[in-house]
């Protein structure tokens, strides 16, 4: 490769790290629009924090699990192109953008665990999530490790194609938060004696809705730039993209009856959905599969918390967990040359990747989270919990000034 072409590429995954480090805020204002006024500090530092947390053991540990790539080497080495790192240091640029990513699963999880998870718990559950239980997928999917990939195209003439993490991230994400949710147990008051849903309404929509258009945006180079190079970039993944978020945004519309949270997280829903086949399916394809999303998230979040009475605060278990596992299997069917699509898929592929990347989530989820339950605890006590996790963890509020009454 040339110098000029080596730099593009070097600039092209910089501005795709950025946008989806951006992407965090967007988590960080969605769930901070949704959850009460008592507890929109705690969902700020968490959001900041776990990302540091992430970064750091993504770093030193997550990375090299995945990609058996480590860092500990020379400045020399990792920039000039040594042996195992690309020059001008675009391995580097490839690890913050992979970091986003990692960095993503405690930011789902953030959003269903609120208004009740103790501070430090989730803090070293993130060091196990990032460290451990989401480099093993990873590198079995993206990297080829363990020889999963291989079998599943002597099998069936393709492996399992996520080509920026509807399942790896999203669903990994929703089902691990899933499990949290139910080891944790719901808000206090938010259903009554008798099991009944008592409602919670978001404290601002206007925060909500600045978190989603963050997301939105972010999420072109979430899905455009995992291309890793500018030779690679595709308008397909980008039209795909676009197509499968407004199908998300219209088909929440109808189905939650003009409710602005679903309208919002219709977006989000159609776009977690498209990342799998973005490169591969037909826009018409991934308007179709952003729609049906937007619909699973309405319909799913609505039986989550009230039929199963399991209180995912931001609905993080059908916007990622199961619109991911959609997303992935439906690039089985409109990846596919009759339907439209590119072709080199395999639906077999795609529901067999899907049912283990969801099974392993939500048991490594059970794992991390029932250890700290059994050894410290998870929850905030009643008191702290009906203060506000602001107050009782951070020692301010969101408006001290209000607060002192001046």
């Amino acid at each position: 490769m040339s110098q000029g072409s080596v730099g593009g590429d070097v600039f092209f995954v910089l501005i795709g790290a950025i946008l989806v480090f951006a992407m965090h805020g967007g988590f960080a204002f969605l769930e901070v629009g949704t959850v009460r006024q008592k507890n929109q500090v705690n969902a700020l530092v968490k959001i900041l924090v776990d990302f540091a947390l992430s970064t750091v053991t993504y770093f030193f540990v997550g990375y090299a699990f995945a990609y058996g790539t480590t860092f500990l080497v020379d400045a020399a080495t990792l920039s000039g192109g040594g042996e195992g790192f690309e020059l001008q240091g675009l391995t580097l640029v490839k690890f913050f953008f992979l970091t986003t990513f990692a960095a993503a699963i405690p930011a789902i999880i953030s959003g269903g665990i609120a208004e009740r998870m103790k501070f430090w718990p989730q803090c070293l559950a993130t060091v196990a999530l990032v460290g451990i239980i989401y480099p093993f997928f990873e590198g079995m999917i993206w990297n080829g490790n363990y020889g999963f990939q291989a079998w599943l195209e002597a099998q069936f003439g393709a492996g399992f194609h996520d080509f920026a993490g509807s399942v790896v991230v999203h669903a990994v994400g929703g089902w691990i938060a899933l499990a949290a949710v139910l080891l944790l147990g719901a808000r206090m008051g938010r259903y009554d004696s008798k099991g009944r849903p008592v409602g919670i309404p978001p404290s601002s929509l206007p925060w909500l809705a600045m978190g989603s258009w963050m997301l939105c945006v972010g999420w072109f180079g979430f899905n455009v730039m995992t291309a890793a190079s500018l030779e690679g970039a595709s308008g397909l993944v980008a039209i795909n993209s676009l197509m499968a978020m407004v199908g998300g945004i219209l088909v929440a519309l109808v189905v939650g009856k003009n409710d602005p949270g679903f309208v919002h997280n219709g977006a989000l829903a159609g776009l977690v959905a498209v990342c799998a086949g973005s490169d591969v399916m037909h826009p018409v394809g991934s308007l179709v599969v952003g729609g049906v999303a937007g619909a699973i998230f309405v319909i799913g979040f609505e039986i989550c918390q009230n039929k199963l009475k399991i209180d995912d605060v931001l609905g993080v278990w059908p916007l990622h967990g199961i619109c991911g596992a959609w997303g992935a299997i439906a690039a089985g069917v409109f990846g596919l040359e009759a339907f439209g699509g590119m072709g080199g898929v395999a639906l077999m592929s795609q529901i067999i990747g899907t049912l283990v990347g969801v099974t392993y989530a939500l048991a490594g989820g059970f794992v991390v989270y029932g250890v700290l339950k059994a050894v410290m605890g998870l929850r905030l006590s009643a008191e702290d919990e009906h203060r506000g996790a602001d107050l009782s963890i951070h020692k301010i509020s969101a408006n001290p000034e209000h607060d002192l009454g001046r």
